[in-house]
């Protein structure tokens, strides 16, 4: 009797066994939808993120690409995922601010932090703790997927140097960058990357812009107008963030959720770097081509920068969430603020521009 048990519980464990390994080994194929078109780089950063994910976790998660239109159009890449019409999202926050301003904040802030800043804040601060939070509001899991660096500027057909003389004409941005050109008198339009290029050579846009030099660059816009007003005080980080739809992100077992959220601190730091080297070539290839940088003037600057406070303060009055999000950013740009400005004056410039007074970024 005793012998048969033993072989009563020796079979029972064997099924257990193999019950375990088959859930260890299953294969997850998903289908990750994106706002971008093939065409643009950020393609390439999906792309990176899926093959880096399929590589770490063995082949149990297979995540296919599908650039804006394959499935859903760009602007609908939100609530393909938060509805399970695809597993996982590829898109820039911004793009969400209709369904919560908070959303902006985890895309680019006007005046804000850089890349790495940003990046720091993220991951050592509070910011993907809150980013957890307003993505859960919408049953979907974020993950970092990717920083750019600092826009280029709005490129124009001559060369301007003032804010108020986009006064009138039709330009193309988005997020918080779009209001607050619309308070100044500007007719702005938040068209999609893929569409950009031909409203502005039909003359539909008198100004557009899109993202970092690196990103920009292959859409051609410097075919079309030689001059761009710069820096991008609209944008001083470009971030976009991976979503998976929440439901299929608990049914993953513990070690793959962390694989996921791996891949996507490795495409974070890839991105960066690959950005601001691709930023720093393409400006060489602007400047081949005779493009000219038209640096704003302290006066116009100043008052996008007063105009930025004011509009941001009247959204924070209107949104909690929103409030508490962008005051985590205020107190850790306050704090790095003490070791920025000891650092900035070894700054890595050639050493004849370093020894002829060029020390600070």
């Amino acid at each position: 009797m005793f012998k048969k048990m033993l072989l009563v519980l020796a079979m029972v464990l064997m099924v257990f066994t193999l019950t375990v390994s088959a859930a260890e080994k299953k294969t997850y194929n998903w289908k990750l939808v994106e706002t971008y078109p093939t065409g643009i780089p950020w393609h390439d950063t999906a792309l990176h993120f899926a093959d880096t994910v399929e590589k770490i976790t063995d082949g149990q998660i297979k995540i296919k690409v599908y650039p804006a239109g394959a499935i859903v159009p760009a602007f609908q890449v939100f609530d393909a995922v938060r509805n399970g019409v695809a597993e996982m999202g590829f898109s820039f926050p911004g793009y969400w601010k209709g369904k919560n301003q908070a959303f902006v904040a985890y895309a680019s802030v006007p005046f804000g932090m850089n890349s790495l800043e940003f990046t720091t804040w993220m991951i050592a601060g509070e910011g993907m703790k809150l980013a957890k939070e307003l993505y859960g509001k919408y049953g979907l899991v974020p993950l970092l997927g990717g920083s750019s660096g600092q826009e280029l500027g709005f490129f124009t057909a001559k060369p301007l140097q003032e804010v108020g003389d986009l006064k009138g004409k039709k330009l193309r941005t988005v997020g918080w960058g779009a209001d607050i050109l619309k308070d100044m008198g500007v007719s702005v339009t938040p068209l999609p990357g893929g569409e950009i290029y031909l409203a502005f050579e039909r003359g539909v846009l008198d100004s557009a812009e899109f993202s970092t030099p690196f990103i920009t660059y292959p859409m051609g816009f410097q075919d079309i107008a030689k001059n761009v007003m710069v820096p991008g005080w609209h944008q001083t980080f470009v971030q976009n963030m991976i979503t998976v739809n929440k439901k299929v992100w608990d049914s993953l077992p513990e070690n793959l959720q962390q694989a996921l959220r791996i891949a996507s601190y490795e495409t974070q730091m890839w991105e960066i770097a690959r950005s601001e080297k691709g930023n720093a070539e393409a400006i060489l290839k602007y400047k081949n081509e005779g493009v000219k940088f038209n640096k704003l003037s302290d006066e116009s600057l100043n008052k996008l920068r007063k105009t930025t406070k004011e509009y941001l303060d009247g959204l924070r009055k209107k949104n909690d969430f929103l409030d508490k999000v962008l005051a985590s950013q205020e107190d850790f740009i306050e704090l790095y603020a003490n070791w920025k400005d000891l650092k900035s004056g070894v700054s890595a410039y050639p050493y004849e521009d370093y020894m002829s007074g060029q020390h600070y970024e």
